[in-house]
């Protein structure tokens, strides 16, 4: 395609111009001169022209003509924007929002979406620098008062008293970082943000606590038409559909760094629905948004949290380009409730951009990911090198916080606070920093064989970051009067590819019935062996003796690659109910035998992590998981009792879907290449408790289907409130809703049925796909604690089995927003 561009009315030649082809979001040209000239081998639909103060032009090619265009774009100033009226201090209703000069002006600035931000560019490099502080919020004199800060009245000096009504904040952890991004465009799009410096303040643990701080900030690009906070879309007040959620008044114009702008007011039409309500600064001659403020309503319905705020601004370096210049994010959480005066923990994040420089053509080195933590000793740097390299100087209150935290350890009742803190959040008490005694949460269970189950146990835990870690248990059933044991140690001897070595032994009760891809782990938490609250009679459990041995690493960033040999002795923990009877060369056996090995591919893009010892802490995000296993059971090798192959796939992912809500998807697939006992066959999981299990069927019992060859999907869509919304009085709850699916399809060979001495007894779900379907309610509570969710469950299909449940409700907390 080539040709020349030209004024419309002038026909002075045009530089400048960005060309789109087949509607790509990233520009094939900036023409240098008036003329261009583009090849594509995939071939040219439509072309778009694009330059400031100019109607974009879009030429489609159904004639096949591509050589020596002439294109002519029309000029568009300002003035030609018609009914551009400031608004005083009442809101003009219009008949529709054509009317609205607010939408004349929008319209601009989403034609020219494709002008901002750094794709312009082959390859970019900037600065940033990023400050966060955590605060408590709303502190009046009667809760200084309270005996919990006896000892520590000190730290109320440092508190900042600007806020209103002599409510003070008193901020109690501080974190700096600088890092150096680096991205390239071209051939394929890389980007690699290092860090170049990390300074803290605070509690010890202080790299996962600035970390989860970080987490809860996320990248936010105004011009998206959904905007992620909490992992919850909000819809953008800059994006294409804004006119479906929000009101937009045009009320002043402003001068911003020598810009002139438009100021338009904007709020959401519902107040009970999750959107923000601020205002656009958009440039009178490029369109451009130069700053936005977005602050959530106080009928915000997102668990924890009382309000979001955020700031961003835009550098305009030329008439084409903005970029991120500085962003500054509030996030008031609290338990107790959502009045404005309520005790709350405040997040403060400020982000400042700077040093952009542009196809610099640096070395590939800069976009390879270092495996880097912000407890690395090499990014603790000097006071003056902060005084040089702070972007912007700390205020007074800033400066305050790591004096006061530095005194604040030095209290032994503080000290004796965080470790009850931590001792909740981890489920471990740690004794003389060397061994963690726990899980707390896992103390008792109740099972029909074992009755009441008592389990202590104890792991080594001298750091986060420890590189070895040795655990182990020890549990007794009070009506099997039987005990048993589970012994795990790990080492990680390479840091940069997480190369991995560990082993692992257990005897115990486990209900293999409850999951399909199961993993050689030792210190998992059997489901079945520690529940509570059951549905129905369980009498399908299994007596495991394992001994297992792993080795992992990762080649790439998030992406596992792992080799697993176990050697295991299965029997019925429940003989009189549960038969795992098998015939082998024509003589019934009831214990089994089994050697295997299983390769395992782990890929999470995205995925985020605190920590880079052999344990580590991975935070919520949108990350995919993919899961690839491969099998195989040797039979007379260590006494095995099968020759066997299985493979399995696993993908799993929640998803944001636009303004509509959140979806979280999980699908698995598997097939057994040989005939195997009822031992080692894919059970289609089941769920006989009261209580919610994720990628189980509510409805199913254990074993009811058994399957060579299965696939299942588990969907789940949860509208944030959307709906009940609307719904006079229901809305007052702040219930929100979610629907869910479930499915399952599989078959189960003749050959498979027959070599278990309950041949007849177990079936496939092959004769139609087997499903669940239900809906339920969430963010169930009181005040701003509503973590209680309630599901209803209907069973679609296979109803003519005997004691089938067509309809089940099951209940669990949900600690996320």
């Amino acid at each position: 395609m080539s040709g020349k561009i030209v004024d419309a009315k002038t026909s002075k030649p045009l530089t400048s111009v960005e060309i789109f082809i087949n509607g790509k979001e990233k520009a094939a040209l900036t023409s240098g001169n008036s003329e261009f000239l583009i090849e594509s081998d995939s071939g040219i639909s439509t072309a778009t022209f694009i330059k400031a103060n100019y109607k974009p032009e879009i030429l489609n090619f159904s004639d096949l003509r591509f050589e020596n265009l002439l294109v002519k774009l029309q000029p568009e100033k300002v003035e030609q924007i018609s009914e551009v009226v400031i608004t005083g201090g009442t809101k003009k209703k219009y008949k529709n929002k054509k009317e609205n000069p607010a939408y004349a002006i929008m319209q601009e600035v989403w034609k020219r979406r494709k002008t901002n931000g750094l794709a312009n560019y082959n390859d970019y490099q900037f600065k940033e620098y990023e400050k966060i502080e955590i605060g408590l919020n709303n502190i009046d004199s009667a809760f200084m008062k309270k005996k919990i800060f006896s000892s520590m009245e000190f730290i109320f000096d440092y508190a900042d008293s600007a806020n209103f009504d002599k409510k003070l904040a008193l901020p109690v952890f501080f974190n700096e970082t600088i890092y150096k991004t680096y991205g390239r465009n071209a051939p394929e799009k890389k980007e690699n943000r290092i860090i170049v410096a990390n300074k803290f303040s605070g509690f010890n643990d202080n790299e996962l606590i600035a970390s989860t701080a970080k987490n809860q900030f996320k990248e936010v690009n105004i011009y998206d038409n959904t905007l992620n906070f909490f992992n919850i879309g909000f819809p953008s007040p800059a994006g294409t559909d804004g006119f479906n959620t929000y009101e937009y008044e045009l009320t002043d114009s402003v001068s911003v760094d020598g810009i002139e702008a438009y100021v338009i007011k904007y709020f959401p039409r519902n107040k009970e629905i999750l959107a923000f309500q601020g205002n656009l600064l958009i440039s009178k001659d490029t369109y451009n948004i130069v700053k936005a403020t977005l602050r959530s309503t106080n009928k915000i319905n997102v668990n924890f949290v009382n309000g979001i705020y955020l700031e961003t601004e835009y550098e305009n370096l030329d008439e084409n380009v903005f970029l991120p210049k500085r962003t500054y994010t509030e996030l008031e959480m609290s338990v107790l409730g959502k009045k404005k005066d309520a005790k709350s923990i405040i997040f403060k994040r400020t982000g400042i951009f700077s040093d952009y420089e542009f196809n610099k053509n640096f070395s590939e080195n800069f976009l390879a990911d270092k495996g880097q933590t912000l407890s690395d000793d090499n990014l603790q740097k000097a006071d003056d090198f902060w005084e040089k390299q702070r972007t912007e100087p700390l205020s007074e209150t800033e400066q305050n916080v790591y004096k006061m935290v530095g005194e604040l350890e030095q209290v032994p009742k503080f000290k004796r606070i965080v470790k009850l803190v931590e001792v909740l959040e981890s489920g471990y008490i740690n004794a003389w920093k060397a061994i963690d005694f726990g899980d707390i949460y896992s103390v008792y269970g109740n099972n029909e064989v074992e009755g009441d189950r008592i389990r202590v146990g104890a792991r080594t835990y001298f750091s986060p970051n420890d590189m070895w870690r040795v655990a182990g248990y020890t549990a007794y059933g009070f009506k099997d009067r039987k005990l048993k044991y589970g012994l795990e140690g790990r080492y990680m001897f390479n840091r940069e590819n997480r190369a991995t070595v560990g082993f692992g032994s257990r005897n115990d009760v486990i209900q293999l019935g409850a999951q399909l891809m199961n993993d050689d782990g030792i210190m998992t938490r059997s489901f079945a062996s520690s529940s509570v609250f059951s549905s129905g009679t369980n009498a399908s459990l299994s007596l495991v003796k394992q001994n297992s041995f792993f080795f992992s690493l990762e080649p790439v960033k998030n992406f596992e690659v792992r080799m697993d040999a176990s050697l295991q002795n299965i029997k019925s923990a429940n003989p009189e109910k549960f038969n795992l009877g098998f015939y082998k060369n024509n003589q019934l056996k009831s214990e089994l035998n089994d050697f295997h090995t299983t390769f395992s591919l782990v890929a999470r893009p995205g995925a985020k992590y605190s920590q880079y010892g052999v344990d580590r802490y991975a935070f919520t995000t949108l990350s995919p998981t993919f899961v690839l296993k491969f099998t195989h059971g040797f039979e007379n090798v260590l006494d095995g009792d099968f020759d066997y192959n299985k493979l399995q796939f696993l993908y799993s992912q929640p998803v944001v879907v636009g303004n509509l809500g959140r979806s979280v998807i999980n699908f698995e697939a598997g097939k057994n290449f040989s005939a195997v006992p009822l031992a080692l066959q894919n059970i289609i999981p089941g769920n006989q408790s009261y209580s919610l299990v994720p990628n189980t069927f509510a409805l199913l019992k254990y074993y009811e289907f058994v399957a060579d060859a299965y696939t299942t999907l588990n969907y789940e869509h949860h509208f944030q409130g959307k709906i009940l919304a609307h719904i006079p009085l229901i809305k007052k709850l702040k219930f929100r809703e979610l629907i869910f699916l479930r499915g399952a399809y599989g078959t189960l060979s003749d050959d498979s049925k027959n070599i278990n001495f309950e041949n007849l007894k177990y079936s496939a779900p092959d004769q139609q796909i087997y499903y669940e379907y239900g809906f339920g309610l969430e963010n169930i509570g009181f005040g701003n604690l509503r973590i209680l969710r309630v599901d209803f469950n209907w069973r679609g299909n296979y109803l003519d089995r005997p004691d089938v449940s067509k309809f089940g409700v099951k209940f669990g907390l949900q600690m996320n927003f």
